[in-house]
């Protein structure tokens, strides 16, 4: 269908610089002589803000069957915002994502080219991981067949993501990246990377596919990482992410999986299974009240100042995108993604109602038009970024402190795979 297309860790409080911009010169004849880059590059696909479904799940919410899943999906779709990221291990996520993509209201207005769609591979429960070829191809299946609904058999996605790789051997990564990159080239698929919360982990890994597969990742996602409470993503790890030839590297869970809002992490039917310990918790909750006694909102505030830093940082590093928001991936002309407008930062956010989808939509809107010098949300802007800084100094030796990932007893259930 498609042929060819194609951070050591940061834990603990601490003062971190951001990296100084690449000698392009120097980067440059690094990568060209290890590699060729493909004509199609995910830089030139992926939209700049995609809509989670970590949050269709029974880890966010009791009953994620009940979500007004299709309302959001259909809104979303409808307001500009055109790329979902899904995983098996979301629960009924891919499921309910599926039934609302291949609704024939949908399918009337936005069939399958006109979005980007990613999934993930790899882990199955909080303990259990399979990263072999087999079960990899087998996933991969079973996502196209939720993702598609009756069009399996012409079914594919535009990036898939190994899940959570520090819970796995490096091995173990590059076997499945191998393993995906076949399924790329038989059509099922057209980017691959990986995603988990360890920066320098992330790093280390995207170095190593580098070096023994002759190939970059074409995509790494971190989660957590650049909020108002922790801002690993830009550290050290971020050059040696890009000098790996990382094409784009996405940012998710903006406010920390829930951690940054007024009434604290979310609780589903699975229990309190956040790892952020008591003392960083408190600490949020104290900023949380401080922020609504100045009359705002700590998830908004939050909200803006990643995705507008993450847009200006990975923009500036060269591992973002150029596709403009709300530009369907059908309607890409041969221009689009080449050198017209800034690259930007590709953002994750999720939502469980309309309300939460909406008060994205107003910050995302505010900040494009702090971009283009609308003077009301440039002062937006810049309030915002001060009122973020006095946070950050309320926050203590909670500031860019990363909880263990794996966490401490973590026992992995391997896996029996049938004879």
């Amino acid at each position: 269908m498609f042929g060819v297309w194609g951070l050591g860790g940061v834990s603990g409080g601490g003062t971190h610089s951001t990296p100084p911009p690449p000698p392009p010169l120097l980067l440059s004849s690094i990568l060209t002589a290890t590699y060729t880059l493909s004509p199609q590059k995910i830089t030139k696909r992926i939209p700049p803000l995609a809509l989670g479904t970590a949050t269709f799940n029974n880890q966010y919410n009791s009953s994620p069957e009940t979500l007004p899943t299709f309302a959001i999906v259909q809104h979303a779709l409808h307001s500009g915002l055109l790329a979902f990221d899904t995983s098996p291990y979301y629960g009924p996520a891919e499921t309910l994502l599926g039934s609302a993509l291949n609704h024939p209201s949908t399918l009337a207005h936005f069939p399958r080219p006109s979005y980007f769609l990613t999934t993930k591979v790899g882990r199955i429960s909080s303990s259990t991981f399979d990263y072999a070829p087999s079960w990899v191809r087998q996933s991969i299946h079973r996502s196209i067949s939720r993702l598609h609904g009756p069009s399996v058999e012409d079914g594919y996605l535009d990036l898939v993501l190994c899940h959570d790789v520090e819970f796995v051997t490096p091995a173990e990564v590059i076997t499945a990246v191998r393993t995906l990159r076949e399924l790329r080239e038989e059509g099922r698929l057209r980017y691959v990377g990986i995603s988990g919360y360890p920066v320098g982990q992330l790093a280390t890994l995207a170095e190593m596919v580098l070096e023994e597969t002759g190939e970059p990742l074409d995509a790494v996602m971190s989660y957590a990482n650049f909020t108002v409470q922790n801002k690993a993503l830009a550290m050290i790890p971020l050059a040696r992410i890009k000098a790996a030839g990382v094409g784009v590297v996405l940012n998710a869970s903006p406010l920390g999986m829930g951690l940054l809002r007024k009434g604290g992490v979310p609780v589903g039917s699975m229990g309190d299974w956040h790892p952020a310990p008591a003392g960083l918790r408190a600490a949020c909750a104290t900023i949380a009240e401080e922020v609504e006694a100045l009359g705002e909102n700590l998830a908004t505030v939050a909200m803006r100042y990643a995705y507008e830093g993450w847009m200006q940082i990975a923009g500036m590093w060269g591992v973002g995108t150029k596709v403009p928001f709300g530009k369907r991936l059908d309607e890409l002309g041969e221009g689009d993604g080449e050198g017209k407008g800034k690259m930007k930062g590709v953002s994750v956010c999720g939502v469980s109602s309309l309300e939460e989808l909406q008060d994205i939509l107003e910050v995302w809107k505010s900040i494009l038009c702090a971009e283009e010098g609308r003077e009301e949300d440039a002062q937006r802007r810049e309030r915002n970024r001060g009122l973020v800084e006095a946070l950050r100094g309320r926050l203590g030796e909670w500031v860019d402190y990363a909880w263990e990932s794996p966490g401490e007893g973590f026992v992995r259930v391997e896996v029996e795979h049938e004879k």
